[in-house]
């Protein structure tokens, strides 16, 4: 889960921290994959084109042994978004 989008606030360092979070949780844990989904897309309605800039920006950067990151999508709109961050 993460964090509900606002108009007025920025709350991008909170949805990146969401991500890096995981990250971290999965080193601690000895993961190598961990799957996302465009978390706070749905009914917390941040914007999937904002949400996959966040993700994909937040996963390429850190610092983590976690060998394998996948995004599970709900739609093709989604799938588009995280694809056009990932190039």
């Amino acid at each position: 889960m993460g964090p509900v989008w606002s108009a007025t606030e920025d709350r991008s360092e909170l949805h990146a921290s969401c991500y890096r979070e995981s990250l971290r949780v999965a080193d601690e844990l000895g993961a190598r994959t961990v799957a996302f989904p465009a978390l706070s897309t749905g009914i917390y309605g941040w914007p999937m084109d904002d949400a996959a800039r966040i993700a994909v920006e937040e996963v390429r950067t850190a610092d983590t042994a976690v060998e394998e990151v996948r995004f599970v999508l709900f739609d093709e709109a989604a799938y588009e978004a995280f694809t056009a961050q990932a190039h």
